[in-house]
């Protein structure tokens, strides 16, 4: 069979674990990012046994582990006292139940590793996609230089903007939820255990929560605040801020959060927006993945794992289906049902997050201690669902579509 090839609007951590996953099979894979150099902002990722696994059968999980840190628990705590609502065993429990560890990383950290498995000569950088169209059996990205490049296969991995989404089903904008979220990873020369413990941990307030958790092998904390607004707040993750603005937003929290704010140097805001599941990401041989597919909020913590099973799946699909065409049948219909639940799911924690009411706060929380004594893996996040998915498997196991 003749050898294909791939284009990939975007070298974020979507595309280039698209890339890695198509390098891994032989199929020839060109990124074009139109930033001036590869990088990623300075942020925490929650690397969760779905994606670890993936990582894993990419050959890259001792290099994951060296930079990771491995949180103990998932823990929720209130806003006001600390008391904690719930407790998931991460540490004890991920390998045995799900089949691997779960891992903190700092998203620079991730991406650098993806890189280390994408054939570098094959990437472009500084070049801006303005389109793309069919052109018979093939699609042709467009670029603002008047470039164009032609592959058996387009995928726009170009984030909640994207250009390849726009060009395919128009330029509708994304929703923006009424959360704004302040960001910031704190360095610390030696892991400050006793106002941060060695968990996620979650905070949930009044029309607010707060995530906090340790990244770089422990060597920082990394801060995730988020508060209901009217206001709106650009949809970027680079609106500078300040330790001031962090520690007014959550004035009357618990000083433990009080103690880690006031340390924070580096602050930067963004307003979180997200978008309904869409009924099909593909136009003839031109598709979508990640957040270009499925923009999320982030209150379970899947956006980039939902980013790198996309490109796992699509790539092995690819490198199983008798075309292109089938292949990206094959890719939606394994993907879209679980995109989708994760959407609306993330959805759905940010109102039970941010309850406003006491006496729904108390049902909520009675919720949760009775679920942790049952199974404290379906309490808090309820997200041993997502944990417990294999791409690898899936891909084994589910038959390819049958064409017409």
């Amino acid at each position: 069979m003749r050898k294909l090839k791939v284009g990939i609007v975007g070298g974020g951590i979507g595309g280039v674990a698209l890339s890695a996953s198509l390098r891994a099979h032989g199929i020839e894979a060109h990124i074009f990012e139109r930033a001036p150099a590869f990088g990623e902002v300075g942020a925490g990722i929650q690397m969760t046994p779905n994606a670890v696994k993936i990582l894993r059968a990419l050959g890259m999980f001792d290099e994951l582990e060296a930079v990771s840190f491995l949180p103990q628990n998932i823990i929720g705590r209130d806003w006001k006292s600390a008391r904690e609502m719930w407790r998931t065993p991460l540490a004890r429990d991920c390998p045995r139940l799900y089949g691997a560890p779960f891992f903190h990383v700092h998203r620079a950290d991730l991406h650098r590793i993806l890189l280390d498995k994408v054939d570098l000569s094959k990437t472009a950088l500084g070049v801006q996609c303005t389109g793309a169209r069919q052109e018979g059996k093939t699609a042709v990205a467009c670029f603002a230089d008047g470039s164009e490049f032609e592959a058996d296969v387009i995928v726009g991995a170009d984030g909640i903007h994207s250009t390849i989404r726009k060009t395919l089903f128009g330029d509708e904008p994304p929703r923006f939820t009424g959360n704004m979220c302040w960001r910031a990873v704190v360095p610390f020369d030696t892991p400050p255990f006793d106002f941060v413990s060695p968990d996620s941990s979650f905070w949930l307030g009044p029309k607010g929560h707060v995530v906090t958790y340790y990244v770089s092998a422990g060597r920082a904390v990394n801060i995730v605040a988020v508060l209901e607004t009217k206001d709106w707040v650009a949809e970027s993750w680079n609106v500078p801020s300040s330790r001031d603005e962090l520690l007014a937003g959550f004035k009357g929290w618990h000083e433990n959060l009080q103690k880690l704010f006031s340390r924070a140097d580096e602050v930067f805001k963004w307003g979180l927006f997200d978008r309904d599941p869409m009924p099909s990401w593909t136009v003839g041989h031109m598709t979508l993945l990640g957040d270009a597919a499925h923009p999320m909020l982030p209150f379970l913590s899947q956006g980039a794992a939902m980013a790198i099973e996309d490109g796992f799946v699509l790539a092995g699909s690819l490198a199983d289906a008798a075309s292109p065409g089938e292949a990206l049948q094959r890719y939606e219909s394994l993907r879209r049902p679980r995109t989708t639940r994760v959407q609306l799911e993330s959805r759905e924690r940010g109102r039970t997050y941010h309850l406003s009411s006491r006496f729904a706060r108390i049902k909520r929380d009675l919720g949760y201690r009775w679920r942790n004594l049952v199974n404290p893996q379906t309490s808090g996040l309820g997200a041993n669902w997502v944990y417990e998915y294999d791409a690898q498997e899936q891909l084994q196991t589910s038959a390819l579509p049958q064409t017409a």
